[in-house]
């Protein structure tokens, strides 16, 4: 038990039972003269409100955990907890954000389980996932799954990742990978609804299928994959810089979609299911052939 949880029970003894200073102490185990002492915040603690109260001001539309970041990449050891605690104490707050206008209704009927991908390049889902570097700076994950094979088709790790971004990796997918699912499957996230790239998947024929807010388990294959990703590389790994989470994230793709055996698949990987079905197809249409 720390001196201010001591503190805290000879007050209470000294309260309830009516018992003197020095009885309350000896059995609580505290010295008398700890007791009496009251902790200054110190000259550290009064140089980081200050700085808080500077940044806030310099920076009013970010919130604590920004300002933490930024108290870290300019070398203060402090955590999170003890920010936010000051943030508080101090009255500072984010500014509310304001409603962008843009939103998209997403419908029960566009779940997986009502819309089931029938071949590879069926439907696709895609979604965002987040992490950080041991730095305390946030990097996002986009990952694009193929529904029917459980293939992991991207992986992109960036800093940031609007819609514009979203929409050149799906462009690279469409002219370098030649591929192109009929069907993708997200959430109403303001990346997935922007205009300019739901009217751009329209041109290239492909029907953007919103699942209900709020209901993430809709979109339930990508999100499995994101719940693999969490436990066995972001939660797992110490990622130092943006470069080694790249790589690192890269690696376990690779593996997840080369030699990893997925349940569903009758425990082959998501590649080998792949070319298992291509052979299949080929055979078949051998056959009818001839």
């Amino acid at each position: 038990m720390s001196p201010s949880r001591r503190r805290d029970a000879v007050a209470h003894l000294k309260r309830r039972h009516r018992v003197s200073e020095r009885r309350a102490c000896s059995v609580v185990g505290q010295h008398r003269s700890t007791n009496r002492h009251r902790p200054d915040a110190g000259a550290f603690e009064r140089r980081l409100v200050k700085r808080l109260h500077e940044l806030a001001a310099a920076h009013p539309q970010e919130g604590y955990k920004t300002i933490w970041r930024r108290l870290r990449l300019e070398g203060w050891r402090v955590n999170h907890k003890r920010v936010w605690r000051l943030w508080r104490q101090e009255g500072l707050k984010q500014p509310e954000k304001q409603a962008s206008g843009r939103h998209a209704e997403g419908v029960a009927e566009n779940a997986m389980w009502k819309r089931r991908a029938e071949h590879p390049d069926h439907i696709w889902a895609y979604d965002f996932m987040s992490g950080h570097t041991t730095d305390g700076q946030s990097f996002r994950i986009l990952n694009i799954v193929d529904e029917y094979t459980r293939e992991l088709v991207s992986c992109t790790v960036e800093r940031s990742i609007g819609s514009r971004r979203v929409q050149q990796v799906m462009t690279s997918l469409f002219t370098r990978q030649r591929r192109k699912p009929r069907i993708i499957r997200s959430d109403n996230g303001p990346e997935f609804i922007a205009t300019h790239l739901t009217g751009w998947l329209g041109d290239e024929g492909v029907e953007c299928a919103f699942i209900a807010k709020g209901r993430p388990n809709q979109n339930g294959i990508v999100e499995r994959l994101n719940g693999l990703m969490r436990r066995h590389v972001l939660d797992a790994e110490d990622l130092n810089t943006l470069l080694e989470a790249r790589v690192v994230i890269t690696n376990w793709a690779t593996e997840y979609n080369h030699r990893r055996p997925h349940g569903a698949l009758g425990g082959t990987s998501p590649n080998q299911y792949r070319k298992q079905y291509m052979k299949q197809l080929h055979t078949k249409a051998t056959t009818s052939v001839h």
